[in-house]
């Protein structure tokens, strides 16, 4: 048995107190942590789970999850053979992965664009 929950619990702490004070973010890798049985639910369930909850479905089902420790946030990733490829705390304001992209932003104003003409243009 390896009780790994006391020691990250500490180093989550750190982290968020960094993120308040200096606004750096923190990953902590889950899956590099030895966690023994009953470790990981431990873990979670002492997290436990705040108010907002996203699922993503690209290459793989990701969920993303805040903690009831706002800046907390459980990251859970799957390829598309349902192995899960990465599992970590983000300790940060949001994670990178819900921020819209500007790659992406702008493809949607051309869509945004395209369908307003389109609109425009239909007759009555």
């Amino acid at each position: 048995m390896t009780h790994n929950t006391l020691p990250l619990l500490h180093e989550v702490r750190h982290a968020l107190k960094r993120l308040v004070r200096t606004g750096e973010s923190t990953i902590i890798d889950l899956r590099a942590i030895p966690f023994g049985p009953g470790d990981e639910e431990r873990l979670l369930g002492l997290l436990g789970q705040g108010e907002v909850m996203a699922t993503l479905d690209s290459l793989g089902k990701t969920t993303v999850k805040e903690s009831r420790f706002s800046g907390v946030w459980i990251v859970d990733h799957y390829n598309s053979e349902a192995e899960r490829i990465a599992f970590q705390i983000e300790v940060i304001e949001i994670p990178e992965l819900l921020r819209a992209q500007k790659e992406d932003m702008f493809e949607s104003l051309d869509k945004l664009d395209m369908a307003l003409d389109d609109e425009m243009h239909k007759p009555d």
